[in-house]
């Protein structure tokens, strides 16, 4: 009897034993598949959704997530939109743990240097947040790693107004906004 009892015990600590052992390796893959998770994922989570952002000039933008691409993610914040780099994100509050993959790994026509392009065709006019101020004007044009703003200049004479040409190279680009 008192066998019984004690192979009844040692039954019950293994089975103890491989029951945190699972625990453990649930834990460990949980862990390890996190760290697979990227934060467009999590930011495209979030597409419709309120965000708090704290950027890297330190402004904070509250705003709805409307499109997350690999390098920037587009936020309207009442009337106006945003193109955020994501290397300007400094932090944000209120994304989920929610993370949503691709529809498809094909992003072509998705870098930040398209985006920039496409508002420099429709020649739309900008305000341009650096790491050391803000440029208004229209993107003239858009390099690999950089871009040029036509800021009006209004000291050309009545009725003349000829622009004048800045480039900021993208790895100091905030925000570029509606105006």
């Amino acid at each position: 009897m008192r066998w019984d009892l004690l192979f009844a015990d040692l039954a019950a600590q293994l089975d103890a034993a491989e029951v945190a052992d699972g625990m453990q390796a649930v834990a460990e893959l949980t862990r390890a598949e996190q760290a697979t998770i990227l934060l467009t994922d999590r930011l495209r989570a979030a597409v419709g959704g309120p965000l708090d952002l704290h950027l890297a000039d330190g402004h904070r933008l509250a705003a709805e997530v409307r499109d997350v691409a690999p390098e920037w993610v587009l936020l309207a914040e009442r009337s106006r939109q945003h193109v955020v780099p994501l290397t300007a994100i400094a932090s944000i509050s209120g994304l989920t743990r929610n993370a949503l993959t691709p529809a498809s790994h094909v992003e072509v026509g998705r870098s930040l240097g398209a985006v920039l392009r496409a508002l420099m065709r429709d020649r739309a006019p900008v305000r341009v947040r650096t790491t050391s101020g803000q440029l208004d004007g229209r993107i003239a044009r858009v390099g690999r790693d950089h871009l040029d703003i036509e800021e009006p200049r209004h000291d050309q004479g009545p009725g003349r107004t000829a622009g004048s040409g800045r480039i900021v190279p993208f790895s100091a680009l905030v925000c570029v906004s509606e105006t």
